[in-house]
């Protein structure tokens, strides 16, 4: 189909890469000469040269390094938006277009409407068949191996036309078909359709108990290494960091024949229980709990409160950034597992949103815009999170370790 559309080439195209480009670089170099007037005149105390060079080269770089972070991102989210053939153009289009096609219409052959191609011909001169852009959509599709939904065009509405009667222009494009065709991909036609609502409840499931579950096994070991005292506590300490340094792919093998034994394989109880416990948590909350003043033990005693009702109603509440920075972090890391669901489950019901992403991969891999599509709906929930707790967020990591 890609080949049959690059045959023609409407003479309206709109270069919107090249537009977008240079909006871009208009961008950074209007956000430069402001900055430089901000670092240049934002002093009077210094020689002028003394209060620009240095500050100037520094924003230089953050903003470069700025542009390359969020490239990535931009991409990921334009390309969910174009279709096929634009997705795999070279020069790249930088904004969320698609090409459009339109073919005379059967019966009026003086009207032009827009159509997707289904069936490319086989050599030239033959005709193509294409339906209605407007008579398309998602349809539940007769299956032994389970419910699929497949982009299908209604019945009756497909016509044969001739591909030298096509136009093509290019349109912004910011629908939502391949986001619905992501959503509805099966994983594994052999097993039944499980579409992204499965792998995203699965994920969501598992990683908020598994990360609820490491916040509480966590706060106790770092408040027993914070405030208590027993003997070997330093070296113990020390020990459990050091397990740090293993490779979580050492683990997988032990954890595995575990978990066999105990016959919890295929299981949701099998993406939990190993991660509810971090030592990289412990050593954050050890260090925030070693700045909250010994004062407030020794009035809470005074009162009658055990050191378990002390952790949680005095604590606890006082250690609100550091549990949401770790929170973030232990859920970020069970988001994104992939290895260990893809070894310890089978069912397509129980496996994780990343192994959902690798199957699309696998069944889509030179369907780009479809992975990106499928890609936003990993990262929306942790962007999401992460700017509502952002505060939090750098509260906890400024504030860890300081007295």
């Amino acid at each position: 189909m890609l080949e049959l559309l690059a045959q023609t080439q409407a003479p309206g195209s709109v270069a919107g890469g090249d537009a977008l480009l240079q909006v871009l670089v208009g961008s950074f170099l209007l956000l430069n000469l402001v900055l430089a007037g901000f670092v240049f005149f934002g002093d009077r105390g210094r020689s002028a040269t003394a209060r620009f060079a240095p500050r100037f080269f520094l924003y230089q770089f953050l903003i470069g390094g700025a542009f390359i972070m969020i490239i990535p991102f931009y991409w990921m989210v334009v390309t969910a938006f174009k279709d096929a053939e634009t997705a795999a153009t070279f020069p790249p289009v930088w904004t969320p277009s698609r090409i459009r096609v339109e073919a005379p219409k059967p019966g009026a052959e003086e009207e032009m409407i827009a159509v997707r191609v289904l069936t490319a011909p086989r050599q030239t001169g033959d005709p193509a068949t294409v339906a209605p852009e407007s008579a398309m959509a998602f349809r539940e599709v007769p299956s032994e191996a389970g419910r699929l939904v497949r982009e299908l065009p209604e019945e009756g509405s497909t016509f044969q036309a001739d591909p030298a009667t096509f136009t093509k222009s290019r349109e912004i494009n910011l629908n939502l078909d391949n986001f619905r065709s992501a959503w509805h991909r099966p994983e594994e036609a052999t097993k039944g359709q499980v579409n992204f609502f499965t792998y995203f409840l699965v994920s969501v499931v598992t990683s908020g108990i598994a990360t609820i579950g490491t916040l509480i096994t966590s706060a106790f070991a770092a408040f027993a290494f914070a405030r208590l005292t027993f003997y070997g506590k330093e070296v113990l300490f020390y020990l459990v960091l050091a397990t740090m340094m293993v490779p979580g792919q050492v683990l997988l093998i032990p954890n595995f024949l575990i978990l066999s034994k105990l016959g919890l394989l295929d299981t949701y109880t099998a993406l939990i229980i190993p991660w509810v416990a971090s030592v990289f948590t412990i050593f954050l909350m050890r260090q925030f709990f070693m700045t909250i003043p010994e004062d407030l033990w020794d009035a809470a005693r005074i009162d009658g409160a055990s050191r378990f009702r002390y952790l949680w109603q005095v604590v606890a509440p006082l250690s609100k950034p550091v549990f949401i920075t770790a929170g973030i972090f232990d859920f970020l890391n069970n988001w994104n597992s992939l290895l260990w669901p893809l070894i310890v489950t089978s069912t397509p019901t129980k496996r994780t949103l990343m192994v959902g992403l690798q199957n699309l991969n696998d069944d889509a891999g030179a369907e780009f815009h479809v992975l990106m599509a499928a890609s936003c709906f990993a990262i929306f929930p942790v962007v999401l999170a992460f700017f509502f707790l952002q505060r939090f967020f750098i509260e906890g990591i400024a504030r860890t370790g300081l007295k």
